[in-house]
């Protein structure tokens, strides 16, 4: 399988940040290809904002600034972010940003997680969980039914799903979420 060359790669970064306004925060870019064991994305948090204290509880995360600067906290240390500093974000540790004066742009790179996907349950496992199966119907007598769309817990600018069903914003970028359709 050919690869991409890096410096093709980062052509396209440098070229897309000189082309998005300077007050355009969240994901600016991602790494796309379908088969791929990695996700990266290019982040850009405005002058003066703050990603909030979170914890990726999964996913080591490696965070390297090509631009701007501002301080990272991790487990209740901060340190002094400028361009060409790298940090390493620990899945379980807290973390926050905020953006200096000329706001903040960060690559950041992970293992992908597992994409989300409508398939089908092995029989036994979906009996031992009373979840209907196509064959019909569950052991215990409840019946089937639609599975559940979590598309609003997706956010729209870095792709993470919320940890928790009632989220509003992003835990990792602060983006708000999609509004819960109902009906």
């Amino acid at each position: 399988m050919a690869q991409p060359p890096v410096a093709g790669v980062l052509a396209a970064v440098t070229e897309l940040l000189a082309a998005v306004p300077d007050d355009r925060g969240g994901a600016l870019w991602r790494l796309a290809p379908v088969a791929r064991q990695l996700d990266a994305n290019v982040i850009r948090v405005p002058p003066g904002e703050r990603v909030a204290p979170h914890v990726e509880p999964d996913l080591d995360v490696l965070l390297c600034v090509l631009g701007g600067g501002g301080e990272l906290t991790v487990a209740g240390t901060t340190d002094r972010l400028e361009p060409g500093r790298v940090a390493w974000l620990p899945r379980g540790t807290e973390r926050s940003l905020v953006a200096g004066p000329d706001g903040l742009v960060h690559l950041t790179a992970h293992r992908r997680r597992p994409g989300l996907a409508i398939g089908s349950v092995p029989p036994s496992a979906a009996r031992s969980a009373g979840v209907a199966t196509a064959a019909g119907g569950t052991d215990d007598g409840r019946g089937g039914g639609e599975p559940a769309c979590l598309l609003d817990r997706i956010c729209p600018a870095c792709d993470r799903p919320a940890d928790a069903s009632d989220a509003r914003f992003c835990a990792r970028c602060g983006t708000r979420l999609p509004e819960r359709d109902d009906g």
